[in-house]
């Protein structure tokens, strides 16, 4: 069962930054998508950036420009730096990778989160 964990979670003030990661238990490149969820604070969980294994990447429109989503191929972890961060990013952020094959539903794993304070 692969496995995912996030880390780097933590509090910050408004115009600081934040390097979060997600490594998991296997290759890296065994997946095809590559992507970082938030759920902020009596909002619904939301798409903050994916990047697929091809290099393509988008991000939600409250975080372009702000943030940017890697991948190291050496180290097997998916990035997500968050710069210039303002209240409105506090929330939990979980990553998710999904394994592609046509013809086979989409498989989805998940990570338990890691929470994002940033003070005014």
């Amino acid at each position: 069962q692969v496995q995912l964990v996030e880390s780097g979670g933590a509090e910050v003030q408004t115009g600081g930054s934040l390097r979060l990661s997600c490594t998991a238990s296997t290759s890296v490149d065994r997946f095809n998508v590559y992507a970082w969820y938030r759920q902020r604070p009596s909002k619904q969980r939301e798409l903050v950036a994916v990047l697929t294994n091809s290099g393509t990447n988008n991000y939600a429109p409250s975080v372009e420009g702000r943030f940017t989503i890697s991948k190291e191929d050496d180290t097997d972890t998916i990035v997500l730096q968050m710069n210039n961060v303002t209240p409105e990013d506090t929330g939990v952020y979980t990553c998710n990778w999904r394994i592609l094959i046509p013809g086979t539903p989409d498989r989805h794993f998940w990570g338990q989160g890691t929470r994002v304070t940033v003070s005014s």
